[in-house]
């Protein structure tokens, strides 16, 4: 049932949707290397993980990867440091 629904949201978005976003342009490039049918499934899995990760971390949907690449870029900042301590 949910793998339906993940697959029903993923056809939308590659076919209905007139907003891109980072998702639709990723699935879009994949439907050009390895077809439409790959893309959806590949898609409605991407998606299934986004969604399982906002119900764990209890985080709302960002549509583009602007706050995305800034909470990693302090992420990295923090862990650098102490993984060059470690040998």
């Amino acid at each position: 049932m949910v793998r339906t629904a993940l697959y029903e949201a993923a056809s939308v978005m590659l076919s209905r949707t007139v907003r891109m976003s980072p998702l639709k342009s990723w699935a879009m490039a994949v439907a050009r290397r390895r077809g439409a049918k790959k893309a959806r499934v590949a898609l409605a899995r991407k998606l299934g993980v986004i969604l399982h990760r906002m119900w764990v971390d209890g985080a709302s949907f960002r549509w583009t990867n602007e706050a995305t690449t800034m909470a990693r870029g302090e992420e990295l900042k923090e862990i650098g440091p102490a993984s060059k301590a470690c040998p």
